[in-house]
Formats: C-alpha cells, structure tokens, sequence
C-alpha cells in the first residue's frame, strides 16, 4: 500500500519510489494518471488497473501472483490508497490469504488537512464522501449532529456550497469549521470560519469550490449531545406512550436510546402531565 503525492511531487518519499520500483507490479486506480507520476521519476514497473469497477473481478489474479512470491504494490490517484479509494477488497484477501500487507505511508489529503485546521484533533471522524444528493446529505449529518469528535470529509466542488448550507442549518450556523483546498499545490488555500460565514463565502467566491477540497467541523459541544440524547429520548417516549402503560413504555425506551431506567422514567412522567394539561380545557 504505498502513497503518492497529493500534488507536490517533493512529498513523494525515497521509499515509496523504491518500492514501486523494485515490484513486479502496479495496481493503480486510473493507469493513465500515474503513468504521468510514475514516467516524471523514471519508474518503469508494469501497471495494471484496479478501480471500483474491476476490483473483485481483478483482485484473484492479483493474489494469485503474490502467493507465487510477486511483490505487487497498490496506489490510488493521489495520496494513501484505499482511504475512499479502492483497495479494500485486495486487502482483505490478501490478509485471508495469509499474506503480508505492508503501508508505505505518506501524504494523506484528510490528515492534511486536519493538522491545519486549528481544530481538535485528539478524537476525529473521518467521514469521506457526503451523499451527493440533498435529502440523503442532510440526513446523513443529522445523524451526525451529536457527534463529539472532529469531523473530516471530502467533498466535491460542485457541491461545496450546498454541503456547507445544509452543515449550516443540520449542525449550526456557529460551528467552525474550514475548507482546506488544493493542498499541497500551487494554489493551496485554507479557508477559516463559521459554517454560517463558510457557505456565504462558498455562495460568493467561486474561486473557493475548485479543485480538491477537505472539509474540516468541530464535534458537537456537551451540551449540544446532551440536548440531543433528550430530543431522541422524548421522541421514543412519545411513541411507545401512545401503545404502552408508562412503566413498560420508560423501560423500553431507556433500551432503544441507552438511557438510565430512572431517567426515562421522570421522562415519561412529565410527558404524560405535559400531555394531560394540553389536552384539559381549562388550560
């Protein structure tokens, strides 16, 4: 597994140029692209392509030789392989296999990233791609609202701004937040702010949403997981207090949500008085 530059081409190291030079054979995510990479540094191993589209219908073959005592090295288009890239799927079979898998690491565009953002980096989630359509993304960061730990993703230019607008309105306008840019490349840049600040810029300065974009969010606050974890467990409450006697209803739902049984018992207490109140005519 060796890494290959995110766009500086210094950032190739003397042994992943070795390894690639050494092996049998390259697997390589688009042949036409490292051809380039690989031409500029005078490495003249043989390539054979490995893309989403071929990878389990190639990855015996490629087994095969490494069991016959081949070294085979894996490279995506730009930085670690298999990091929302294709790989997986060789891994696992060369590790179910019994063969050795080695990392030759080096640039890593998330990681990149994240040592720039001024952002906590002690616990992170890496989250690559959003789902490219609406609904499914503001889902998909709803899910994500609680979430403590940094988050990473990428993204295309495209759909930055929309990405940024629906952070904005699913995890806050407040939230900081950065687009890291073109790293490593001539027109590196590393935007900083709010979410709210980021997707204005992003709706305003085209220049923001183009070539290769990280974007890195701070993890929710306490008191924001903690707002949440009672959103969801109001919610469960409500529904099984519709079918349920309380006490059955509070048990199952301290289940469903990892609540305390005593918690989601006051819970469901005040509910039900909340409930009656609103339903008494004198009120």
């Amino acid at each position: 597994m060796v890494a290959t530059p995110i766009g500086n081409l210094g950032d190739f190291s003397p042994r992943a140029r070795e390894t690639l030079a050494a092996c049998a054979l390259i697997a390589a995510e688009d042949t036409r692209h490292s051809t380039v990479l690989l031409r500029h540094f005078g490495i003249k191993t043989p390539l054979v392509s490995l893309h989403g589209h071929n990878e389990r219908e190639r990855t015996p073959a490629l087994i095969a030789r490494i069991a016959a005592g081949e070294d085979v090295a894996l490279i995506s288009d730009a930085g670690t392989p298999a990091i929302s890239d294709p790989g997986q799927a060789l891994v696992r079979a060369a590790a179910a296999a019994g063969l050795e898998v080695v990392a030759v690491p080096g640039p890593c565009a998330a990681i990149a990233a994240l040592s720039v953002a001024g952002l906590p980096t002690a616990a992170f989630a890496f989250e690559g791609f959003l789902p490219p359509r609406g609904g499914a993304r503001r889902r998909r960061l709803g899910d994500l609202a609680a979430e403590r730990r940094t988050l990473v993703f990428y993204e295309a230019p495209h759909r930055l701004r929309e990405m940024l607008e629906d952070g904005a309105a699913t995890l806050g306008r407040e939230r900081r937040a950065v687009v890291a840019r073109e790293l490593t490349k001539l027109h590196e840049q590393v935007h900083r702010g709010d979410l709210g600040d980021l997707a204005a810029r992003a709706a305003l300065e085209p220049s923001l949403a183009r070539g290769e974009i990280v974007v890195v969010i701070e993890g929710a606050a306490e008191a924001e997981t903690a707002d949440s974890a009672a959103a969801d467990l109001d919610r469960v409450l409500r529904v099984l207090l519709a079918e349920l006697p309380l006490a059955q209803a509070a048990r199952l739902a301290a289940r469903l949500v990892g609540a305390r049984d005593n918690e989601a018992y006051r819970r469901a207490l005040a509910l039900r008085e909340s409930d009656r109140s609103s339903d008494d005519p004198a009120t």
